[in-house]
């Protein structure tokens, strides 16, 4: 396990490969665990971290940085102590609204972005993720295959006020809005099953950005990177491999996903 020491808490994180540095941040539910088939794969051409957001997994629980914004600072805080300049970001649910957070105020810092069924405003996310105990939401949002109960062992270390906070963050704070107006390419993964954060709707879809590009997975709900893993990562893979600044929009999609693109 390795840690960094930030605002003078425990920070937690993990690492793997070398080469560009891409960041995968965990969701509501869980921790750095469920990105695992994620982090192998891409550690074989680059160096991928998986951190834990405060209130999350082996992180403090630092109560006064559960605010959106706190968790972008985690973040920036974490690169300038490693020394990192600029890295792709991988963020799911919670993890894409840091994402966006994050790009918003660093846009140099970013070079793309996924954000997979990351809500593009409060309204979209099922009142029961914020009311409901960690531990309840792994039933709710999962199967309970033995791979996925170990991938989401960590529900029980999560601070629930951290659940709460971050959605009156949301709430309170148009992150999406102002994320269209950047260059920042940007690709939205959702599943299409997935009871706490549905795709978007067309009129929502038709509203991003010629840098912004929608795929939804048929067969997966609230985590498509355990869901459907091998198809997850290969697109995962195909969008690191784009040119710096190029639309998401010019992948050669694999036919398997073609017919769900928005």
């Amino acid at each position: 396990m390795s840690v960094v020491f930030l605002d003078n808490a425990i920070v937690h994180y993990e690492v793997l490969g070398k080469g560009r540095p891409v960041f995968f941040l965990h969701g509501w539910v869980g921790s750095w665990k469920y990105w695992i088939p994620s982090m192998q794969v891409t550690s074989t051409s680059y160096r991928a971290y998986a951190l834990d957001l405060w209130g999350f997994g082996e992180t403090a629980h630092n109560q006064q940085a559960y605010h959106l914004d706190h968790q972008a600072d985690m973040l920036s805080a974490f690169m300038d102590k490693m020394g990192i300049g600029k890295i792709a970001i991988v963020g799911h649910g919670l993890g894409g609204l840091v994402a966006l957070n994050f790009a918003r105020r660093w846009p140099k810092s970013v070079d793309r972005m996924m954000a997979v069924n990351c809500p593009m405003d409060y309204e979209s996310v099922h009142t029961r993720l914020w009311t409901a105990q960690p531990v309840e939401l792994v039933d709710w949002l999962s199967s309970r295959a033995p791979e996925l109960v170990a991938a989401l062992s960590d529900a029980g270390k999560t601070d629930p006020l951290a659940i709460t906070v971050s959605m009156d963050s949301l709430q309170a704070n148009n992150f999406f809005g102002a994320a269209r107006q950047t260059n920042l390419p940007c690709l939205f993964v959702y599943g299409q099953n997935d009871p706490a954060i549905p795709p978007p709707s067309t009129e929502k879809q038709s509203a991003i950005s010629h840098m912004m590009h929608n795929v939804i997975f048929d067969g997966s709900g609230h985590f498509p990177m355990m869901d459907e893993t091998q198809k997850f990562n290969r697109l995962l893979i195909d969008f690191l491999a784009l040119d710096s600044g190029v639309s998401p929009q010019e992948l050669q999609l694999k036919e398997e996903w073609k017919r769900r693109v928005r």
